[in-house]
């Protein structure tokens, strides 16, 4: 009887100890996603100050009030103030931002599909696809509109499918898909890839200047009408993504494990790739390549979420768009007179990341 009486007791207290630390964990990533809330309106506000014309913070939020409904008649502001920060500096920080979400999350569903944790679609080679396709479309000034997207992203779309696909054919080894033979097929494709962008350059030298945006990506042609198009696209995008977080955790763990709970595993994993290839093409048709963002904001945001998606997706879309914002800000504002490509500050901080994570697993690689 005390027997049972003490099983009884262990078990409710084990119950209690399970629901106390879900109730902790679900406090922490509601203050993790606060603060993480806080530091991307921080950064938005302190990146929309910085530039060739000076603007203070106070300004900034007094231009921002005064478009406000009801309040916006008690804040004051300059005619140039408005031109600067709406036309210039906030599509091109919100395009950022969008970007940044777009391949932080892409970068969470290749390394979760591929089950490889250096998978992203620039290593793999689909943003050069993308880049490719548009760069076709650049070259052959195609104006038209096909639904709702432009040519350029049409033709992005179907160059980063058409990679991922040869991508996935090419690395599978008996039903399994190696580190080594993916990568080593990532980089085949993104060499050729870029040998054929050069060949498309040395015959068009009128188009050289836009050819070489889609080589480095720079945001200092964003406007209101590409942020709505990459906005409709990634948002709705990231949506989809997130209700399949828990079938994408189950494939993390094995994909006859996965099946054996439901999930119709090919068909997800195809329709995430493609919804993935998607959101990658408007980014890299709207602002050019920009690599390594997909990889170093998953790794890092897991080391405080964990590895659930429905954690991990939310806050690496904000982080991603943090880190976007303040490496165009950096590209914006180092040099006098002239810009960086914003690719250039994203490949400064992913290749030695890179080379990390390639030691780190080098067992796997191997």
């Amino acid at each position: 009887m005390l027997l049972k009486l003490w099983r009884a007791y262990s078990i409710r207290r084990h119950s209690r100890t399970v629901e106390a630390g879900d109730h902790m964990t679900k406090s922490m990533t509601k203050i993790n996603f606060i603060i993480a809330m806080a530091l991307l309106l921080l950064t938005i506000a302190v990146s929309a100050t910085m530039g060739s014309a000076n603007i203070s913070l106070g300004d900034f939020v007094e231009t921002i009030f005064s478009k406000l409904p009801i309040v916006g008649t008690y804040f004051e502001t300059t005619g140039s103030h408005e031109t600067i920060i709406f036309n210039l500096r906030l599509p091109r920080i919100i395009l950022a931002l969008l970007a940044g979400m777009g391949l932080s999350v892409t970068g969470c569903v290749f390394q979760g599909v591929f089950s490889n944790p250096m998978a992203e679609p620039y290593l793999l080679g689909v943003s050069s696809g993308a880049a490719f396709g548009a760069t076709l479309a650049a070259v052959m000034e195609i104006q038209m509109r096909f639904l709702s997207f432009t040519t350029v992203s049409l033709f992005a779309f179907i160059g980063a499918v058409t990679v991922m696909l040869l991508i996935y054919k090419l690395a599978v080894v008996k039903g399994e898909l190696p580190v080594s033979v993916l990568l080593l097929s990532g980089l085949a494709v993104n060499y050729f890839l870029s040998a054929l962008i050069t060949l498309i350059m040395t015959f068009n030298q009128e188009q050289v200047e836009s050819v070489y945006f889609w080589t480095l990506g720079s945001f200092k042609n964003a406007s209101w009408d590409k942020v709505s198009l990459v906005l409709l696209v990634v948002g709705i995008s990231i949506i989809y993504i997130y209700k399949h977080s828990s079938e994408l955790d189950m494939i993390m763990m094995g994909d006859e494990q996965a099946k054996s709970v439901g999930v119709e595993v090919d068909k997800l994993k195809k329709r995430l790739l493609i919804v993935s290839s998607l959101v990658a093409a408007v980014i890299v048709a709207s602002s050019g390549i920009i690599g390594f963002v997909g990889l170093i904001i998953p790794h890092g945001v897991r080391l405080i979420t964990g590895p659930s998606h429905r954690k991990l997706m939310p806050m690496a879309a904000i982080s991603g768009g943090i880190f976007l914002i303040i490496c165009d800000t950096i590209a914006r504002v180092t040099l006098n007179n002239k810009e960086l490509s914003v690719g250039i500050i994203t490949a400064l901080c992913g290749v030695p990341f890179f080379l990390w994570l390639l030691y780190k697993h080098r067992k796997l690689v191997g």
